[in-house]
């Protein structure tokens, strides 16, 4: 062991909880096991307020994605891009981190230069089946490449990559679904979710705003719904159109961004919901049957291969977006109410591609690398 180890570490990535979250869970199984943790983030982004609001200190870089084409754009992105990795070089020699942990995207990008610069060990993990960009181009000198998918391996010019699952909040293991019902004020009955990641899904909110009504009314079931902080607005004036009394209705919680989303998966039956990887780690650990509506233009069309990833392996009903409509959401539903053992079936499977431990897994390596570099 070097002399230098003291047990502290670097955690980096932000812009989209896809990252953030990840992020965090493997800080907190630093934390736990007596680490001191700093987050490294940009402090216009949502990181600075989740990280903050767990204690973390926050080192802040100021970087954006990276524009499209040659233009004055990109050059001022680089000229940017420089003092971000001057700024994260300073952090290093600051505080002296055994160790980083980054999971990809732009926030992260500075970090892991600085890293090659002061030549202290890295590794990165990537969510999706089709791994980000900066994890791409970014991990060959990486110690380890932790990774959500099994296909993800093929893009990343590391051979350490090792498939880990994302990690996930230690909550997940140990929440029952009738305490997350009584968190949330819910009876025992069939509960849906719906959601679109923490930025809300529009084409999703638009179409179950028509269905809201005859799902509580008819069918008895009730509704969780995260429109999104964006979109809550709109997703209210187009629901008193469909169902004027909505307020007095207990079977409809609707919220822009609910703080604990485990209470909300843990307690659902069925969920409705985009496919960024992070989300359908927390599903697949969250005893729910999926019905998923993956983004048509995410990056490198990233959520349809995790979604299709999960209906090969029988975990999920997937409608594409184009798709999407009242009639056709409303069969989905119905189907999976009057035909329990389909429901099972997905749950049972999804339950089969949940990966509990990966915190605990990627911490480890983190802590091992620290010690002999």
């Amino acid at each position: 062991m070097s002399e230098a180890y003291n047990n502290k570490y670097f955690v980096t990535g932000g812009g989209t909880g896809g990252h953030i979250y990840p992020a965090l869970a493997v800080a907190d199984t630093l934390t736990q096991q007596g680490a001191k943790v700093f987050y490294v983030g940009n402090k216009r982004n949502m990181e600075f307020e989740l990280a903050s609001k767990k204690g973390y200190k926050f080192l802040h870089v100021s970087i954006k994605g990276m524009p499209r084409g040659l233009n004055p754009k990109f050059f001022w992105w680089g000229v940017k891009l420089v003092k971000a990795i001057i700024r994260s070089v300073r952090y290093i020699q600051k505080y002296k981190p055994n160790a980083v942990f980054a999971t990809g995207g732009y926030v992260s990008a500075p970090m892991i230069f600085a890293c090659r610069i002061t030549k202290t060990p890295y590794i990165m993990h990537d969510c999706d089946a089709m791994p980000g960009l900066v994890t791409r181009k970014l991990s060959k000198r990486a110690k380890y490449v932790t990774l959500a998918f099994e296909k993800a391996k093929k893009y990343i010019p590391n051979k350490h990559a090792i498939v880990t699952g994302n990690p996930i909040r230690e909550d997940f293991k140990t929440l029952s679904k009738e305490s997350a019902k009584a968190q949330l004020g819910l009876s025992n009955g069939m509960t849906l979710v719906i959601m679109g990641g923490s930025q809300g899904a529009k084409s999703i909110n638009i179409t179950a705003v028509e269905l809201l009504k005859e799902l509580s009314q008819e069918l008895n079931i009730q509704v969780i719904f995260q429109t999104g902080k964006k979109n809550y607005d709109e997703v209210i004036d187009r629901l008193r159109q469909f169902y004027p009394n909505w307020e007095q209705d207990k079977n409809l919680v609707i919220k822009p961004y609910f703080d604990n989303m485990i209470a909300v998966l843990k307690s659902g039956d069925i969920v409705i919901s985009r496919a960024g990887s992070l989300s359908l780690s927390e599903i697949c650990a969250s005893d729910i049957a999926p019905i998923l509506v993956p983004y048509p233009y995410a990056a490198a069309d990233h959520q349809r291969k995790n979604a299709k990833t999960l209906l090969e392996s029988g975990a999920c009903i997937y409608i594409e977006d184009k798709d999407l409509e009242p009639n056709i959401l409303r069969e989905n539903i119905v189907e999976l109410i009057n035909n329990p053992i389909k429901m099972k079936y997905l749950k049972q499977n999804a339950s089969y591609l949940a990966k509990y431990n990966a915190s605990q897994e990627i911490a480890g390596f983190v802590q091992n690398i620290a010690k002999k570099y």
